[in-house]
């Protein structure tokens, strides 16, 4: 069993004396784990970072087991590791894909969208809309996309205030009435894709809301990881700054 595709690097982790296990999302095979032989030495140290772009070559005996990594690098996105909100940003969304998607499921328009991110991250733009857009993204491939095209209740397009937070609709102020004190605020950045970053904070409360409703399983509570809290956290402090 093998193939061969390109991904970006999600974690590294330390596997016997002189190995690595390597988590990647590529766009054919999703998010997939395998050993790289010699990724512990230091020469590969320096290939092997969180949102690297690489050249992989994986092959095993059979389909379900971990299989080996040939990794090759073909972008390391340095300029990520001096930034430290573009950081926080490469923390979270590797954190979130972790722990979103399944092993092995491909999702090429998420994929897309997450390497086109990561290099918008490297070239120091404005990235806090994007990501948020991002994350918009990573919940319509979890199934929990929202629709705030129309009012859920009435179908109108105009004055859309809230949001369901059962089924991720908006839903207008004439409508909402006396349910408008259990619904979500729709924040205007959702709509308008454009922002603050205290505006973005306020889409992400939203997300977040989404985000861990999908990450719970049946029994078992499902906080969101704590990269993309240092994030949130980011962001208000640049808010508090500007103020």
């Amino acid at each position: 069993m093998e193939w061969q595709d390109e991904g970006a690097l999600l974690s590294v982790r330390p596997h016997g004396e002189s190995s690595a296990i390597i988590e990647v999302f590529t766009a054919a095979h999703g998010r997939h784990l395998g050993v790289v032989r010699g990724g512990g030495s230091r020469r590969m140290s320096g290939v092997l970072q969180p949102g690297a772009q690489l050249a992989l070559h994986w092959h095993a005996r059979l389909e379900d087991q971990i299989g080996s990594f040939r990794a090759e690098p073909l972008h390391a996105r340095a300029a990520l590791m001096g930034d430290r909100g573009a950081l926080s940003a490469l923390n979270a969304i590797c954190a979130l894909l972790h722990h979103a998607l399944p092993e092995r499921d491909p999702h090429p328009a998420l994929y897309a969208q997450t390497v086109t991110l990561l290099d918008y991250l490297e070239a120091g733009g404005a990235w806090s809309v994007p990501y948020l857009t991002w994350e918009l993204r990573l919940l319509e491939d979890m199934g929990y996309g929202l629709d705030l095209s129309s009012c859920a209740l009435t179908g109108v397009t105009q004055d859309l205030a809230y949001i369901s937070p059962r089924t991720g609709r908006a839903v207008a102020r004439a409508a909402a009435g006396d349910w408008a004190p259990r619904l979500l605020p729709l924040p205007r950045v959702l709509t308008l894709a454009d922002g603050t970053p205290a505006e973005v904070a306020e889409g992400l409360a939203i997300t977040g809301h989404f985000l861990s409703r999908a990450l719970t399983r049946p029994n078992t509570a499902a906080p969101l990881p704590e990269a993309r809290g240092r994030l949130l956290d980011h962001l208000l402090q640049a808010k508090t700054v500007a103020d």
